[in-house]
């Protein structure tokens, strides 16, 4: 019984202190000078995430010189280095075979047309003697006939000259654009067969990043992304733009090859790794999360707070939960609405009910 009469004297008691420590610290917040505070306005921004990947340097323009025809390399007019232009001769082939054809289609036409002048005259005699009446309609159409295939065989002959010209010139390599030869596969006196790599000639205006993007995340780059591209080597970073994506990874086992245009070549060589950072976007991302300054957090314990703004000028903390940081800046998953105002540094010690002025 006493015990019992003891907990009731203790309960009025201590709601006794509970109140008049309430009345306090409102009183006492009121009576402190307001504290000057910068407030910000919560807002939401896209998020833009990136992927890196690396690959390695190479010329926007290259191409791997070889012929048609099979023969000995006669001559070599450029080694690994030599700059180029458009046109110059990289190297000859003899081919002994095509020699031989030419003189024969040579003969061809000059028998060809010896034909042809004789059917010529012969027709020509035949029409005055026809309009003469010396001669008949039949006479003069086979003539006619004779002329025509004559005229016929005159082309073909010479026909065949072009073919053995265009044969010609793949005896002799000419650059295809200006650049500079980054390697070189024969030497005087090597056999050149079809389809064989004789010259590479790379272009030297523009270089690319050429990527390799595993398929998790091929779907997510798309043409005139932004890149960051780093060249270890040389210690630099060099803006660039996405300008290829290809659709396929069967030749390069399960890697997707994206093609990166750069803006600067100052330094660069082909052949250069390169590790880059492709920005990308996504559904996630396209969400638009809330983001506040990393200034305006608060702790306690584990508890991460910031103060808002109430309709009286005081001072509310409220509790948040928060997610990624970038630049400065924290994501706020809940606990704060956009357009709120919150603080973001005070001229004084802030707490829960404290008269704050906005600057």
């Amino acid at each position: 019984m006493k015990k019992y009469l003891y907990k009731l004297l203790i309960v009025p008691v201590v709601l006794g202190l509970a109140t008049g420590c309430g009345s306090g610290e409102e009183h006492v917040a009121n009576d402190l000078p307001a504290v000057p505070v910068k407030v910000a306005t919560a807002s939401s921004v896209e998020m833009v995430n990136a992927i890196s990947v690396s690959g390695k340097i190479e010329a926007s323009k290259s191409a791997n010189m070889s012929t048609r025809m099979m023969g000995n390399v006669k001559t070599v007019n450029v080694k690994a280095g030599s700059q180029v232009s458009k046109g110059d001769l990289l190297l000859t082939i003899s081919s002994t075979d095509l020699s031989a054809k030419q003189a024969q289609v040579e003969a061809s036409i000059t028998q060809a047309r010896s034909v042809y002048e004789n059917a010529k005259k012969d027709l020509e005699r035949f029409e005055v003697l026809f309009e003469k009446g010396s001669a008949s309609e039949k006479e003069l159409e086979n003539i006619k006939t004779r002329f025509e295939m004559a005229e016929a065989g005159l082309e073909a002959a010479e026909q065949m000259k072009q073919e053995v010209d265009a044969q010609f010139a793949y005896t002799h390599l000419r650059a295809p654009f200006s650049g500079v030869v980054a390697n070189t596969f024969v030497k005087v006196g090597d056999i050149a067969a079809p389809g064989m790599p004789l010259v590479t000639v790379e272009g030297t205006e523009s270089y690319q990043a050429a990527l390799l993007v595993p398929e998790s995340s091929i779907a997510t780059v798309k043409v005139g992304a932004d890149v960051t591209a780093h060249i270890k080597s040389l210690g630099k970073r060099v803006k660039g733009k996405v300008v290829e994506v290809s659709p396929s990874s069967k030749n390069t086992g399960s890697q997707f090859i994206v093609k990166v245009d750069l803006m600067d070549k100052e330094g660069i060589y082909p052949g250069m790794f390169v590790s880059a950072s492709i920005t990308t976007k996504n559904d996630e991302a396209s969400k638009s999360p809330l983001m506040i300054s990393q200034d305006a957090l608060v702790t306690k314990g584990q508890l991460t707070g910031l103060y808002t703004v109430s309709a009286d000028n005081k001072a509310v903390l409220r509790w948040v939960r928060t997610g990624k940081s970038m630049d400065g800046k924290v994501e706020v998953l809940t606990g704060l609405t956009e357009g709120e105002k919150y603080v973001v540094k005070a001229d004084g010690k802030l707490f829960n009910g404290a008269m704050v002025q906005l600057n």
